[in-house]
């Protein structure tokens, strides 16, 4: 089972696989190994697919473009254990593909779990990081201060606390040919945005051994094995694309976040859910092609 860069249809896309930092990660590339490197980064519950309308856009604007099955998903390693998945070793994967590439930095672009990696790359190790994208996930000082000052925000975040529970996740998101977690995309999604073919890719991807308890162990080692960065100011030019319809996350997360940037542009999506990227491509390729030219 699993999806590969043939799911995309795409002929300058391929697989390959790289390894660092004590995982092996399975990688859609594509375009020229000489260009400017972009690292795009996938969250919960979706793989490289997820930046589908991204790739090649960018690879025709003249960038190399790597988008990382990150840790636990798809094709990549399923390291067992909640050690393996506090955040800095999911960033350090990300430091490790890079200089599996030949470069000492790289532009990186997060959505979701992706972001919360992005975001402590650029925190923990920002000698890696040239310009960040932030899609749909705040800056990590500012979701733990919302978190305590917000009942909203903790009502929204429901599903981060039924996660910790052992086994039950696990069955009730796969039953029904994993009906809960197609159920996940929908619902935190326009109507439409994705279609059968799109989540029978998905389908493939969660049916790997071992992904399903892997997805959620992010979420239980950010609870139960919390892995502060050492800092808090983020110095990489910064885009912040948001969603303003997302259900997970309270719209003031966009300002608080902002705060804690150098340099930062912020762009709002008022009918956009979570899914920004993929609801609104064009605009959001606009908005990356900007920001990652400076």
């Amino acid at each position: 089972m699993g999806i590969d860069a043939d799911a995309l249809e795409m002929e300058s896309a391929e697989s390959i696989r790289r390894s660092g930092n004590g995982v092996d990660l399975h990688v859609v590339a594509a375009g020229d190994a000489d260009d400017p490197l972009v690292v795009l980064l996938h969250g919960f519950p979706d793989c490289f697919y997820g930046w589908r309308h991204q790739i090649e856009p960018l690879v025709d604007a003249g960038y190399r473009v790597l988008v990382p099955d990150q840790r636990g998903y798809n094709l990549s390693d399923k390291p067992a254990g909640l050690d393996a998945y506090q955040v800095s070793r999911l960033s350090a994967d990300i430091a490790a593909l890079i200089d599996s590439e030949g470069e000492s930095s790289a532009h990186v672009v997060g959505h979701d779990w992706g972001a919360m990696v992005a975001w402590d790359l650029a925190l923990r190790r920002p000698e890696y990081v040239d310009r960040l994208g932030i899609l749909n996930v705040p800056h990590p000082t500012a979701f733990r201060e919302t978190l305590r000052s917000s009942p909203r925000q903790v009502l929204r975040s429901w599903y981060v606390f039924a996660f910790q529970l052992p086994r039950i996740p696990e069955w009730w998101l796969a039953r029904d040919e994993f009906a809960g977690l197609a159920r996940a995309l929908e619902e935190t999604a326009r109507i439409d945005t994705f279609d059968d073919a799109d989540l029978d890719r998905y389908r493939e991807s969660w049916a790997e051994p071992g992904a399903l308890t892997a997805m959620l162990d992010w979420y239980r080692a950010m609870a139960r094995r919390p892995d502060e960065p050492p800092r808090e100011r983020v110095t990489a030019p910064t885009l912040i694309a948001w969603g303003e319809k997302d259900p997970a996350l309270v719209p003031e997360l966009v300002e608080k976040s902002a705060r804690y940037c150098d340099d930062v542009r912020v762009e709002r999506f008022p009918t956009r859910s979570h899914w920004v990227h993929v609801e609104a491509p064009e605009a959001v390729n606009e908005l990356l092609l900007e920001h990652l030219d400076g």
